[in-house]
């Protein structure tokens, strides 16, 4: 007989290490989350970043799941809060309010033409498909007025106040079923060019509508673009209701936005259950971030919204169906 003995060998577990990982990970989404509570972000990385709010939502659930395999106590103590707050920031942007009981019917239409590449034709279907009462558009330029034009916006929005440029997207505009005052010194816009005009509803009342477009937040104009949202005038409490309509090129996770919200207004998408919708980028990639928006102060709600794809422009047309007091 032979008797063979074995020195036991210490092997240190794979679910050990993976352990430890999964606290590395939780701190990273906890430290992520207290960011976007706190509305700390800044800078070139992570304004960008932010914007991606609900997507960091669903990987901290992926994330949670992999702290319950490697048996973390603490990863999952820290990611079920991490998860609780960022459902709490997200979620309600996809359940529907109450929509207002009365009101002027007032149907609205946003879209950003993409430097005038924006199918003419298209918007001038859904103009005439959806029954718009006032169009807000972006991205304005001479020859995309022309287009619009000849494919026969004018009859249906006869009262217009725009300003086109040669290419690019400094122009904008807004058409109108009904009369239009152009008015001046509400703010100083800070970007794009930003028109308000004063809408004449039937029956006498008024409702004033803001085109917005600030810069975008690319590395050499983020203190611009913040500056472009921070002046937009605040929702009133008396005169025309206001309405805010455009290319914010920020989402609902930006501090400078829900600052915006805070003076009164209420984001149309989110008010209705679609505050999720993506209306940004559509070119290669499918739409990511939602950046249209459509804004009414406290006077004014909206009972649907929906997006629309714009063939040649790489956002996506967003329209809402208000009721104005």
């Amino acid at each position: 007989m032979e008797e063979v003995v074995r020195e036991p060998v210490r092997v240190r577990p794979r679910r050990a290490r993976a352990a430890r990982l999964a606290v590395v990970v939780a701190v990273v989404f906890a430290a992520g989350t207290a960011m976007r509570l706190g509305g700390l972000e800044a800078g070139v990385l992570l304004v960008p970043l932010v914007s991606f709010t609900p997507y960091f939502g669903v990987a901290a659930l992926v994330a949670l799941a992999c702290a319950f395999w490697a048996r973390s106590r603490a990863a999952v103590a820290i990611l079920l809060a991490v998860c609780v707050c960022l459902a709490w920031l997200v979620l309600p942007r996809a359940v529907a309010g109450e929509p207002p009981a009365e009101g002027r019917p007032l149907r609205l239409l946003t879209a950003n033409l993409n430097g005038g590449r924006g199918d003419a034709q298209v918007v001038v279907d859904l103009v005439r498909k959806l029954d718009v009462d006032v169009f807000s558009v972006q991205e304005l330029t001479w020859s995309a007025r022309d287009r619009l034009a000849a494919a026969g916006l004018e009859e249906l929005l006869p009262y217009e106040i725009t300003q086109p440029m040669p290419r690019g997207p400094e122009g904008s505009g807004v058409y109108a079923r009904y009369p239009l005052r152009e008015r001046s010194g509400l703010f100083r816009p800070v970007g794009h060019h930003m028109p308000v005009a004063q809408v004449s509803l039937p029956g006498g009342s008024a409702v004033e509508v803001v085109v917005v477009h600030p810069v975008a937040p690319v590395p050499s104009t983020v203190d611009e673009w913040e500056a472009g949202i921070a002046t937009l005038p605040p929702a009133p409490s008396d005169g025309p209701p206001r309405i805010l309509a455009g290319d914010f090129n920020a989402t609902l996770d930006h501090v400078v936005f829900r600052r915006l919200l805070g003076t009164g207004y209420t984001d149309a998408a989110a008010a209705t259950g679609h505050g999720l919708t993506p209306t940004w980028p559509m070119r290669m990639l499918p739409p990511l971030v939602t950046i249209d928006h459509v804004l009414t102060d406290g006077r004014a709600g909206a009972v649907a919204t929906q997006a629309y794809d714009i063939p040649g422009s790489d956002h996506r047309a967003l329209f809402a169906d208000l009721r104005v007091q």
